[in-house]
């Protein structure tokens, strides 16, 4: 998903205005959106319309695609907790034993976060 915004469409918006309508053709025409400056600035996009609502048509369906792997993901280890559970291979805690995990789980955190700044 690393696409960038080539640097060939970035026009300043003052001339934006002066050739608007040559810009808009190029636009329709390349199907490629034009990045516009202020101060030097990126600000602003002007993308074709059918371009921009197959971006959106795109973004919809992964999203999709997303949520419906994240629902067989839960499903799956749904499944395997309650196998796990008829199985005897669960562990029973009580207060003291249930704090002392969760403060683990927020040592390992922490670490992970240690180490991930230090990368």
């Amino acid at each position: 998903m690393g696409t960038k915004i080539n640097l060939e469409n970035i026009q300043t918006l003052t001339d934006f205005k002066r050739n608007a309508k040559e810009y808009v053709e190029r636009v329709k025409a390349t199907k490629l959106p034009l990045v516009l400056t202020v101060n030097g600035k990126a600000e602003v996009v002007v993308q074709e319309a059918r371009a921009f609502q197959e971006l959106l048509d795109q973004l919809e369906h992964l999203e999709e695609e997303v949520h419906q792997l994240k629902l067989e993901t839960l499903r799956r280890e749904i499944g395997i907790g309650i196998e796990q559970l008829e199985n005897g291979q669960y562990t029973e805690h009580d207060e003291k034993s249930l704090e002392a995990f969760f403060d683990g789980i927020k040592v390992r955190g922490r670490q992970k976060l240690a180490q991930k700044s230090t990368l």
